[in-house]
């Protein structure tokens, strides 16, 4: 057994979404811990979303599957069927394949921790965005035509 070293794991923080689609989802940080600990087939990530920010912009996959649990804090977890908060302990997972396209948003006053868990390493998945010009393959981001951002 090897103890992972937490401060050595990689962080992201902002966004990688080309625009103006980055602003609600810039004020968060991501710990991969999955990554960092060199797993290749899940990804493992402590989220952190400070007041006001969005985990991602509302999406759904068609090969990977994803996990949240609530360590701390309360988000609003948005999908197809409408909003719902979500409090410390409370958990939601989303299949592949299914467009139930999710996200989750801190109103709250107090950063909000979220563990998050998923297939990683899918270069056949594309994720939808049905709120916003967006479309993602493994080659990048594209507008809902086709064309590149």
């Amino acid at each position: 057994m090897k103890k992972i070293d937490i401060e050595k794991m990689p962080v992201s923080s902002g966004s990688r979404y080309p625009g103006a689609l980055a602003a609600p989802c810039l004020n968060k940080l991501r710990r991969r811990f999955g990554a960092g600990a060199g797993l290749k087939q899940i990804g493992i990530n402590l989220l952190e979303l400070s007041p006001g920010a969005w985990s991602s912009q509302r999406h759904w996959h068609t090969r990977a599957e994803e996990f949240i649990y609530v360590l701390e804090g309360e988000v609003v977890l948005v999908t197809e069927a409408g909003e719902e908060i979500l409090c410390t302990g409370d958990c939601a997972a989303f299949r592949a394949g299914e467009p139930d396209a999710h996200h989750l948003q801190n109103r709250g006053e107090a950063v909000a921790r979220i563990l998050e868990i998923g297939s990683a390493n899918l270069p056949d998945d594309e994720a939808h965005y049905p709120d916003v010009d967006l479309h993602a393959t493994a080659a990048g981001y594209f507008r809902k035509d086709g064309t590149r951002y």
